[in-house]
């Protein structure tokens, strides 16, 4: 079968006649061609670190930042495109924002990761997910 998408790259949730799935294979590819990130586990904490490549000369220093502060004790480093990186963010933010609302501690780490992790799934099955919840979790 052919490997271009010719109409099956579209959705997500479109295979093509060999089984692929075109817009996942893109996203993979962004990942691969983005910095590597490499995060460390110590008995004292975390280290995290990314390798930021540097497309246009036209970029701020400090600009395009791929480490970010979650929550205090939580953190986290992107691969891939910044923009949808700073979405994901933001709604690990919120997130955080709202258990401690809620539940008046941090949220657990594990917890943290199943609902950032829960709505980055449901932003690849539907791409219109992520702009309306990203409106209703500011109001």
């Amino acid at each position: 079968m052919t490997s271009i998408g010719t109409g099956y790259d579209l959705s997500v949730t479109t295979f093509s006649p060999d089984g692929r799935v075109f817009q996942v294979e893109y996203a993979s590819k962004a990942v691969d061609n983005s910095g590597t990130v490499v995060g460390i586990r110590c008995k004292d904490g975390v280290v995290l670190g990314v390798e930021k490549l540097i497309s246009s000369k036209m970029l701020l220093e400090g600009s395009n930042r791929r480490i970010h502060a979650v929550d205090r004790h939580a953190g986290m480093a992107m691969a891939g495109l910044a923009s949808d990186g700073r979405q994901i963010v933001t709604k690990a933010r919120g997130e955080a924002s709202n258990y401690r609302s809620f539940y008046g501690e941090e949220v657990p780490i594990g917890e943290l990761c199943d609902r950032v992790a829960h709505y980055a799934h449901l932003c690849t099955l539907y791409w219109w997910l992520r702009y309306s919840l990203s409106y209703v979790s500011f109001f």
